[in-house]
């Protein structure tokens, strides 16, 4: 390309105006300049790191099945600033901290009192029937705990989860109150319980937002081919429904289309006459997406599924909260790393090593362009993976990633040399170990004794 650039400043026609020649020489010579120093850029680029971590969003626009453009610049502003959250939003975790002893409780559902960054927020219940109108349990302890939430009932209605601290209830502050006191409190109030309560990383356990996999068969509207196509649908935590090909392009491929659930109109339809079909009426534009599943069960699986994702619950968890911040800070200004330094981090589309500055930090790997740099380029939310050493082509030593599920992204660093490599190993996995599964951390505190009132 640059030969050809030349050449074509060479050819150049010479006119009678010399100075239009003079200039149409110029522009061509400026022409070429540019192109050369973008050929710099992106051999410096690929080689010393310019661009930031792989991530599953595909900027400007794809062109769909139905040879229809779907610009996915709403998308994009809707990832967590080039996060990689999937495995985080897939399953509930809370923080145990540095309480990794067996003999202890989860940090997140520990009776000790300790100073903490709380995010408060009001939650009103609407009383209901029977013995337990509220429909949730708070245990012995200061501040009181939210130890349970009956499925279906009007607390988890309201949006009130396990691990939550209540602060007042109906008016009246509760921090220094015994459980008993708070629950009569409530007792005595009206049909509303207005209660506020408190959360912080460490006792509040991420909501999983709505994800859905699996084949289904599409009504294909082109005006050339018409009729039933089987594809391979991901509903993503965010709210997006892609589709592939085939099962196994999910990761590899881009999707053949993007739509955005949220405020679309779904529900079964009996028009065509066949079972098990069910329709999506996106907010944006009057196109009408016709699905059919193989069975009854299947075809609810994804209408629940896609239910969340059309009415979602915008509350982050208060982690997400904490690493949005962390990213508009200068690498050196996250306060007690566990581990920090230089990482390549395998792009494996292009088969190239980019490297960055990077910052760990309880379960969060924080990706920077180099150690002046602000903000934070992205990083990888760390929940539920497993680290090991590997050999991988020519490299002997190299840090695998690899996440608990086939469906989500296993990912490979590498060190400057062997022993940095064990250094971020020994981290990573401490940092990881921070966190622990909801279902887990919940059966380690069933297991002691506990005082509590159901309300």
């Amino acid at each position: 390309d640059l030969k050809s650039e030349m050449d074509k400043t060479r050819k150049l026609p010479l006119k009678k105006d010399t100075r239009a020649s003079d200039s149409s020489q110029e522009d061509a010579i400026d022409q070429w300049a540019r192109r050369r120093k973008q050929f710099k850029d992106s051999k410096k680029c690929s080689s010393t790191g310019g661009s930031s971590i792989n991530s599953t969003i595909t900027e400007g626009s794809i062109n769909s099945e139905d040879a229809r453009s779907v610009d996915l610049g709403l998308y994009s502003e809707n990832e967590d600033r080039g996060f990689y959250t999937e495995n985080f939003h897939s399953a509930s975790w809370v923080f145990r901290g540095d309480d990794v002893s067996p003999d202890n409780s989860p940090r997140c559902l520990s009776k000790r009192p300790r100073p903490v960054a709380i995010r408060e927020r009001t939650v009103k219940i609407a009383k209901g029937t029977g013995n337990y109108p509220w429909g949730f349990r708070i245990q012995f302890s200061k501040p009181i705990l939210v130890t349970e939430v009956d499925t279906n009932s009007a607390a988890e209605e309201a949006g009130l989860q396990v691990g939550d601290i209540l602060i007042a209830v109906n008016g009246t502050d509760v921090t220094s109150m015994p459980h008993s006191e708070a629950a009569n409190l409530a007792r005595k109030g009206s049909d509303i319980l207005t209660m506020i309560v408190g959360s912080d990383i460490s006792r509040y356990p991420n909501t999983p937002k709505p994800t859905c996999r699996g084949y289904l068969h599409k009504r294909t509207q082109s005006a050339i081919l018409k009729g039933w196509r089987k594809r391979w649908f991901v509903l993503r935590h965010n709210g997006y429904l892609h589709y592939y090909k085939h099962k196994k392009d999910e990761g590899k491929c881009r999707p053949l289309e993007v739509t955005k659930l949220e405020g679309a109109e779904i529900g079964v339809d009996t028009s065509l006459g066949k079972p098990f079909v069910f329709k999506c009426i996106p907010q944006a534009g009057n196109r009408i997406f016709y699905f059919c599943a193989t069975s009854n069960q299947e075809m609810k699986r994804w209408l629940e599924a896609m239910d969340k994702a059309v009415h979602p619950i915008h509350q982050n968890h208060v982690w997400v909260d904490v690493t949005r911040h962390n990213t508009t800070l200068p690498p050196l200004a996250i306060k007690n790393p566990e581990c920090l330094g230089l990482l390549h981090q395998l792009d494996r589309s292009k088969d190239v090593w980019i490297q960055h500055y990077c910052i760990l930090k309880d379960g969060c790997l924080y990706f920077y362009a180099t150690l002046r740099s602000t903000p934070a380029q992205g990083g990888l939310y760390l929940q539920g993976y497993t680290v090991s050493e590997q050999t991988l082509g020519s490299k002997r030593s190299v840090i695998e990633l690899k996440p608990p599920s086939e469906e989500f992204k296993t990912f490979y660093l590498c060190a400057e040399n062997v022993n940095e490599n064990k250094r971020w190993i020994t981290a990573l996995k401490a940092s990881i170990n921070k966190w622990l599964p909801l279902h887990q951390a919940i059966q380690d505190f069933m297991n002691r004794p506990l005082e509590e009132t159901r309300m």
